[in-house]
């Protein structure tokens, strides 16, 4: 039975609850999936979020990897967003409730690199608790 590739994306600065049911979501998009976690490169988090991360990529991707929910974690491109996704091809995009960068141009930069791939929207998980922002306080 083929696997059914899943794929997210996020900045994952320290793991907490709600990342950890992000993960779970995605992996129950499909029966037989396999999950990839792509994890933003300093340099992209830095321009869309206007500051640093608390920890380097490669201490995040040793963070997701520890969870030991996720199939495959993967460093995001340095330039481009698609350059991740093309490689990987994954059947379904599932994007965090509140994920907004690199949203509008999704579906139509896939179909252009020739990808059928689905994008999904996955459910908070209590919001009002569960962002670093808010934990951080």
């Amino acid at each position: 039975m083929k696997k059914i590739k899943v794929m997210v994306f996020g900045t994952f600065d320290g793991i907490h609850r709600g990342h950890l049911n992000f993960f779970k979501q995605a992996k129950k998009l499909a029966k037989n999936s396999f999950l990839i976690v792509s994890i933003a490169r300093d340099i992209n988090v830095k321009r869309i979020k206007d500051k640093i991360p608390d920890f380097s990529e490669k201490k995040r991707l040793v963070l997701v990897k520890k969870t030991r929910i996720a199939d495959k974690v993967v460093l995001g491109g340095l330039n481009n967003y698609l350059s991740q996704i093309v490689k990987e091809d994954p059947d379904i995009i599932a994007l965090g409730y509140d994920q907004r960068a690199y949203v509008k141009d999704l579906k139509k930069d896939l179909e252009i690199n020739g990808l059928i791939t689905k994008v999904r929207r996955l459910k908070p998980y209590k919001a009002h608790i569960y962002k670093n922002h808010l934990l951080k306080k």
